[in-house]
C-alpha cells in the first residue's frame, strides 16, 4: 500500500506530504482546490508523460516521490531482473521534472527508464478515474477480469508453455519451407558451386603447407648452395669449426694436471661438439633431399592458384572458410533431396503439438466459462443496489486461432432494461452506468487483483441518495482487503472513510498554493456538513453530518 507521498514544486503545490494508512481514505475539497493536481502528480510518479509547464518555480526541479509497503507482493524477481536494489518490505518511487524539460525516474534510489517505472507502478497501485471506464470496453481487460476470478494461473502457464513450443515448431516449419523453396529456385547454381569445390578435396591446413613448399621449390638453388656452404664450414674442411673445436679440446686436456678448470671446459666442449656434429649431419642429409623439380613446383602452383581463385570468388581468406561454404552447399542440396521427408517429419511434430495445445486451450476455456457464469451472476447482484435493478449480464465467448492468451475472444454483454437485447457496453451504457459497472467489477475482483492500493478518482460523479451510499459501502468493502483512496464530492461516501483528508487553497505572501491536511473528528463533521449544505453550515447540517458519521 502507499505509505507516504511527497510533492514539491509542482503546479500550485510548494510542498505537500501525506501519510496514508490501511482501509478507506477519503480526499475531499472544493472544485478547483487542487485534488486533480495531486492525482496528476501521482500519475507522473506512475510513468505518465510530464509537462515542464507543471513546474511551479522554473529554476528548480519538481519532485514527486512515494513509499510503498510491498510485503508479500512477490517483487523480488522484478528488482533482480532490472538490477534494482531491494529494500525488503518497502519500495520508494521518485520522479523528477527538470527545468530543461527532461525527467528522471528512480526506484529505490536506482535510476530507471520510464518503461521500468511504469511496469512496477501497475503492480503497486491502480488509479481508477472516469477516464478508466473505457477499459470496460477493452476485450483484453475483460479477459483479464475473467482470468482473475477463474484463478487459472496453472492452466494459463501450461497453455503458455505449450504455445511457445507450438510457435517454435511452426516457425521452424515455415522457415524450412522458405529455405527449401529458395534452394530449389537456386538448385542449378548451388550444384555448380559445389562442383567447383568438391573435386579439390580441400584440407584445412594444406594452404600453409603448400605455400611453404612453393617458397622452398622457388628458391631451391640458393637454399642448396647455402646449406652446402654451411656444412663445409662446420665439418668438411681441415679448417672447419669441428676440427678447430677438437684442437681446443686437446689443448685443454693437456693442461688438466696444472690448470684445474680445464676439465670442466673440456666437458662443455664435448657437449658443444656433439650438438654441432648433429647439426652438420642433419644439414648434410637435407642436401641429398634437395632437387630442382620444375614439375612439382608447377603442381604446387596450380593447386595454390585453384585455392586462391576460389577464395577470391567467395570473398574469403582461408581454406577453412571454403570448406564451411562447401558444407553449407551440401546441406542445402541435401535439404532439397530430402525435402519431403524433412517437411513430413516436422509437420508430424507440429500436428502432435497442435493436439496437445488444443487440449490445453480447451482446459483454459473451461475455467473461463465457469468463472464467466459466476461473474455475470455476481455482477447483476452487486449492481442492483446502484440503480441498475434490471441489469442483465452475459459473457459471450468466440473461438479464435491460437494466441498467447488462448483461443478465447470474449465480450461482456449488458442489458439495463427489461426485455432488452443484450449488447456490448458501448452500445447501451451511459457514462454513469459505465462508471458504476467498473466500480462493481473492481469490487468483485478486489481480492484477486493482488494490488496493494486502488485509487478512485471521482467515480461517483453524477449519483446521489441511496445509490451514493451504496457506492460508499462498496468502496468500504473493497477497503477490507486492500488500501482504497477515494476522491469524492459525496458526503455519503466521505462519511464511510476511516481516514479523511481535505485539499484546500491558501494565499501566501505572493501567490496562492494548494495544501492538504488530515481532518480530526471535529474537522470531519464540519467538512461533511459543508458538503451537505454548502458555504453556510448550520446546526441541521452538523447534525446530519454526525448522523452520516454515526456520531451522537
Amino acid at each position: 500500500m502507499i505509505k507516504h507521498l511527497k510533492i514539491s514544486n509542482y503546479a500550485l503545490i510548494d510542498t505537500v506530504e501525506i501519510s496514508f494508512d490501511e482501509g478507506l481514505t477519503i480526499i475531499t475539497g472544493e472544485t478547483g482546490a487542487g485534488k486533480s493536481i495531486i492525482m496528476g502528480a501521482l500519475s507522473l510518479l506512475l510513468g505518465q508523460r510530464a509537462d515542464v509547464k507543471a513546474i511551479r518555480h522554473a529554476d528548480k526541479k519538481s519532485i514527486i516521490e512515494a513509499s510503498f509497503c510491498i510485503e508479500g507482493y512477490g517483487l523480488d524477481n522484478f528488482f533482480t531482473e532490472n538490477d534494482i536494489d531491494s529494500y525488503d518490505t518497502e519500495c520508494l518511487l521518485r520522479r523528477e521534472l527538470l527545468p530543461n524539460g527532461r525527467t528522471r525516474a528512480f526506484v529505490n534510489d536506482t535510476p530507471v527508464t520510464l518503461a521500468v517505472l511504469s511496469a512496477l507502478a501497475i503492480r503497486l497501485v491502480d488509479i481508477h478515474s472516469q477516464h478508466s471506464n473505457a477499459l470496460l470496453l477493452n476485450p483484453s481487460y475483460q479477459l483479464k477480469v475473467i482470468d482473475s476470478l477463474a484463478d487459472n494461473s496453472d492452466a494459463r502457464n501450461d497453455y503458455a508453455e505449450k504455445f511457445a513450443n507450438y510457435s517454435k515448431l511452426s516457425d521452424e516449419l515455415k522457415q524450412l519451407r522458405e529455405r527449401i523453396q529458395k534452394n530449389k529456385e537456386n538448385e542449378d547454381y548451388l550444384r555448380f558451386q559445389l562442383s567447383q569445390l568438391s573435386p579439390l578435396n580441400l584440407n584445412e591446413s594444406e594452404q600453409e603447407e603448400l605455400e611453404a613448399t612453393h617458397k622452398l621449390l622457388s628458391n631451391i638453388g640458393e637454399v642448396k648452395e647455402k646449406v652446402w656452404e654451411s656444412c663445409n664450414l662446420l665439418g668438411e674442411s681441415n679448417n672447419s669449426i669441428l676440427n678447430k673445436l677438437n684442437k681446443v679440446q686437446t689443448l685443454l686436456e693437456q693442461l688438466s694436471d696444472v690448470f684445474e678448470p680445464s676439465a670442466e671446459y673440456v666437458q662443455r666442449l664435448e657437449s658443444a661438439a656433439i650438438e654441432l656434429q648433429d647439426i652438420y649431419e642433419n644439414l648434410n642429409g637435407h642436401i641429398d633431399e634437395m632437387h630442382d623439380d620444375p614439375d612439382e613446383l608447377e603442381k604446387v602452383e596450380a593447386r595454390l592458384n585453384a585455392i586462391y581463385s576460389l577464395e577470391k570468388r567467395y570473398h574469403v581468406n582461408t581454406v577453412g572458410e571454403l570448406i564451411a561454404i562447401e558444407k553449407d552447399l551440401e546441406k542445402s542440396l541435401k535439404e532439397i533431396d530430402n525435402s519431403e521427408e524433412q517437411l513430413d517429419e516436422l509437420q508430424s511434430r507440429l500436428d502432435e503439438q497442435t493436439k496437445v495445445l488444443k487440449a490445453a486451450a480447451e482446459r483454459l476455456t473451461r475455467t473461463r466459462k465457469s468463472a464467466a457464469e459466476i461473474f455475470a451472476s455476481k455482477l447483476e447482484t452487486v449492481a442492483k443496489p446502484l440503480g441498475m435493478k434490471n441489469l442483465q449480464c452475459r459473457v459471450d465467448f468466440q473461438q479464435q486461432p491460437f494466441g498467447k492468451s488462448g483461443c478465447d475472444a470474449i465480450v461482456f454483454l449488458f442489458a439495463f432494461n427489461k426485455n432488452q437485447q443484450l449488447v456490448s457496453a458501448e452500445k447501451t451504457a451511459s457514462g454513469g452506468e459505465l462508471s458504476r459497472l467498473m466500480l462493481c467489477i473492481k469490487s468483485i475482483i478486489a481480492e484477486k487483483m493482488q494490488l496493494p492500493s486502488i485509487i478512485f478518482d471521482e467515480v461517483d460523479t453524477g449519483v446521489s441518495g441511496e445509490v451514493a451510499n451504496k457506492i460508499g459501502e462498496m468502496m468500504k468493502g473493497i477497503a477490507s482487503t486492500i488500501q482504497v483512496i477515494s476522491i469524492t464530492h459525496l458526503p455519503q461516501v466521505a462519511a464511510l472513510g476511516a481516514h479523511h483528508f481535505k485539499v484546500f487553497k491558501q494565499d501566501i505572501a505572493d501567490s496562492t498554493v494548494t495544501n492538504i491536511k488530515k481532518l480530526d473528528s471535529q474537522g470531519r463533521i464540519l467538512e461533511i456538513a459543508q458538503m451537505l449544505s454548502g458555504e453556510r453550515v448550520d446546526n441541521a447540517a452538523i447534525n446530519n453530518a454526525k448522523s452520516l458519521l454515526k456520531l451522537s
